[in-house]
């Protein structure tokens, strides 16, 4: 019968895993440059490290908690490698894809630790946000741009 420390540690890193590609697999089919190997190992990397400090004996709250900062911390420079700035266009893109990996980083800590719900609610969250913000963006813009219209000449009467 397999230890449960073993099953709980196998839960926590397999789960991260999972959380990664599903979202990794959201970028991969918008073809973004971080996809479903980037955003597993990112995902990955952060519940280990979170499991490794939680398994030392001497590691107390003020040990997990620098792992956490060090971690956002070293996954912001990630993020930054995939954001573009256009000076021609005057536009920026990656920041998605940025935010993307960031949050995959934040879900590996929550799976590292073991905080399933936690999980759960911000992977349905995240997932709301890519299929549905691009979508509702888009109409956004374009009700915003009819107020940018000048106004016809029905309204002068």
């Amino acid at each position: 019968m397999p230890n449960p420390e073993w099953i709980e540690f196998a839960a926590r890193l397999g789960s991260a895993v999972l959380v990664g590609a599903i979202l990794g697999v959201n970028r991969d089919l918008h073809r973004k440059p971080a996809g479903l190997r980037t955003l597993a190992l990112v995902c990955l990397g952060s519940a280990v490290v979170v499991v490794i400090v939680e398994s030392m004996p001497q590691a107390g709250a003020d040990a997990v908690s620098r792992v956490i900062q060090g971690v956002v911390t070293g996954v912001g420079f990630i993020g930054a490698g995939v954001i573009l700035h256009h000076d021609t266009e005057h536009r920026v893109e990656g920041l998605t894809t940025a935010a993307s990996i960031w949050l995959a980083a934040a879900l590996g800590v929550a799976c590292g630790g073991g905080h399933w719900i936690t999980v759960l609610f911000a992977l349905a969250l995240t997932l709301a946000v890519l299929v549905f913000g691009g979508p509702i963006e888009r109409r956004c813009e374009q009700w915003l741009r009819r107020d940018d219209l000048p106004p016809s000449k029905d309204m002068d009467r």
